[in-house]
């Protein structure tokens, strides 16, 4: 018996956009560093071998992989060709292991304080999935247990759930018995779920739930980009392997990673992360639970305040950029103003998939998809999505949602390809 992971990075992600449009969730970066790798680099202290479930945009996935050098024999590649669940995904993933293997199945697009809990679950000899305590349970799977901590049953997504345990995407369990009980039923959405095949090993044999206790997020909606980063810089410690050309001000935990440079006159506040090769400043001004990664630049007078600038963007001069999500390859032009507080000082709403949800936050500035341009003296409201490879013409105030591929306001599509 070896013990085995399968790690499902599959989905499309469709909450998430404008940022899955030119990349899979798998690969949101947490301090310039995809979702992905983190799960992988966990696991490969204790299994043998690793299966990564990919679907939508693959070949990014196994190119990303590739460039690490991840791609090693103990890491395999099984292309879900179809998006049918989770359950599908599991099962395409054990065709390639052992019916005598134990794998631990972890879902790609949650983000751990701790991620030891795989470690924890793989000394226990029974079944396990792993809870956590949420205070919004009705978004997810409720864990109905026994008194010793047994599980009786998952209940998905229930109107008025009787308790705040939830099903946190982790799972270690036998490969035979996940054959075993995997003739189960399509969900209302037409897809095999996992849980529904828990529910039927539950039926035939104990399964414990292990309480997870640190902190905990299922990154499906874009203003969770934020919330996961903020996690993971809680735990940096200040290092700076990067040039600083003096005089810099630095305040709190600040990690600068190789080949990122620091022009005078620059303050950071901690806890930030700059990734490698960045370019900050002169005279910027990098507030606190702030990322940017590779190869980004912020530059004279630019102000940055918790917000996600993934790689290669730049907001050269005369900028503003407030709890915002902010992807690759993006152009600020001089003078662009990206709002994060409302006049009457509500929480922030976004249109995610066509209902306008509730963020909660009363801090929230705008997602924009990757290639977007804006012109000089651009203002952007609180809570606007940006669609990848747009225009925002100058002088503009953008109030609305923008489409992808679209100059703005004229609307007319931009003729250009994309890659």
């Amino acid at each position: 018996m070896s013990l085995k992971a399968i790690v499902l990075a599959a989905g499309e992600g469709t909450r998430l956009r404008p940022v899955t449009e030119t990349k899979p969730k798998a690969l949101i970066p947490i301090l310039c560093k995809p979702l992905l790798q983190w799960h992988i680099e966990a696991l490969l202290e204790i299994v043998e071998e690793i299966v990564v479930v990919t679907g939508y945009m693959s070949e990014l996935v196994v190119k990303y992989l590739e460039s690490t050098g991840l791609m090693s024999g103990r890491i395999k590649i099984v292309k879900q060709e179809v998006l049918l669940g989770t359950g599908h995904a599991v099962l395409e993933a054990i065709k390639v292991l052992s019916p005598d293997d134990v794998v631990i199945v972890s879902y790609s697009d949650i983000f751990l304080e701790d991620w030891r809990v795989f470690e924890e679950i793989s000394k226990i000899d029974d079944n396990v999935i792993v809870g956590v305590h949420v205070p919004n349970p009705q978004d997810y799977g409720v864990l109905i247990v026994d008194n010793n901590m047994w599980l009786k049953h998952i209940i998905e997504k229930p109107e008025q759930p009787q308790v705040d345990l939830v099903n946190a995407g982790i799972y270690k369990l036998s490969v035979r018995d996940i054959v075993e009980n995997s003739d189960v039923q399509l969900s209302p959405r037409g897809e095999l779920e996992f849980p529904s095949i828990i529910n039927r090993v539950v039926a035939k044999k104990p399964v414990r739930v292990f309480e997870y206790s640190g902190k905990w997020i299922d990154v499906g909606k874009p203003w969770h980009i934020l919330e996961a980063n903020k996690i993971a810089l809680s735990k940096i410690k200040t290092t700076i392997k990067g040039k600083i050309t003096e005089p810099v001000y630095i305040r709190g935990e600040v990690y600068v990673e190789e080949e990122a440079e620091i022009l005078p006159f620059t303050i950071i506040e901690g806890p930030t992360y700059i990734g490698k090769g960045a370019r900050i400043g002169p005279h910027a001004y990098i507030r606190p639970w702030s990322v940017i990664c590779q190869n980004s630049k912020i530059g004279f007078s630019v102000e940055v305040k918790e917000s996600v600038i993934m790689e290669n963007v730049h907001a050269s001069h005369l900028s503003y950029i407030g709890d915002s999500v902010i992807c690759e390859s993006v152009n600020l032009g001089a003078g662009t103003v990206i709002a994060n507080l409302r006049f009457d000082e509500k929480p922030i709403k976004m249109n995610i998939k066509g209902v306008v949800e509730n963020t909660g936050r009363v801090k929230l500035g705008s997602i924009i998809g990757a290639y977007v341009k804006t012109g000089v003296n651009v203002s952007i409201m609180p809570g606007v999505k940006i669609g990848s490879y747009s225009w925002i013409m100058p002088g503009t105030v953008v109030y609305r949602d923008v489409p992808s591929k679209v100059i703005y306001p004229s609307h007319s599509t931009l003729l250009m390809e994309t890659k």
